[in-house]
């Protein structure tokens, strides 16, 4: 029988370099970007003193970059909205700080909260096309991770995810959606 372990075997497992794997760039699954949000999300003292609400538009901070990734922290006030749109090439994890959302697409009505109904967060796809409006009397604030980062935000016409408030125009930085 053999006494010797694999470490002793393997030697110093930090002393061998071609044995260790190389660290990540990014996440690259839809479950690292969902957990890459839920820490940022549970790290209020990072987030919450920036949170600003805009009586004209949602507001909107850019709360981290990674390598071909952006979060973004988004303020809703009762009856904001995004328009209906898509995110070009971009997918992304949003989920909801504080309050609720309602996110309306071609498959219907779904209303996204902090966690109270559980609803924690939705990812979505390129090209899918909804619209996030906060339909509630209380104020919502939200968490975005976009990969890659956010280019484009083509609008739709209206259809069956259209809502109530609509953001537009060409500056996707001033149109920043859900």
């Amino acid at each position: 029988m053999n006494s010797d372990s694999d470490l002793q075997i393997a030697g110093d497992i930090l002393a061998v370099q071609h044995l260790l794997q190389p660290a990540k760039p990014h996440p690259t699954t839809v479950a690292e970007f969902a957990a890459l949000a839920r820490a940022v999300a549970a790290d209020r003292d990072r987030w919450a003193p920036l949170v600003a609400y805009d009586a004209t538009t949602r507001w909107y901070h850019r709360l981290d970059t990674g390598p071909g990734y952006e979060v973004w922290l988004l303020s809703w006030l009762p009856g904001q909205g995004t328009g209906r749109h898509d995110h070009g090439r971009s997918s992304g994890v949003m989920t909801v700080l504080e309050g609720e959302l309602t996110e309306h697409t071609d498959r219907g009505v779904r209303l996204l909260d902090g966690g109270a109904r559980g609803a924690w967060g939705r990812v979505f796809a390129p090209g899918q096309v909804h619209e996030i409006v906060n339909d509630s009397l209380e104020p919502a604030v939200s968490l975005h991770v976009y990969f890659p980062g956010l280019t484009e935000m083509p609008m739709h016409p209206e259809g069956p995810a259209a809502g109530t408030a609509r953001t537009s125009g060409p500056n996707v930085r001033a149109a920043l959606s859900a």
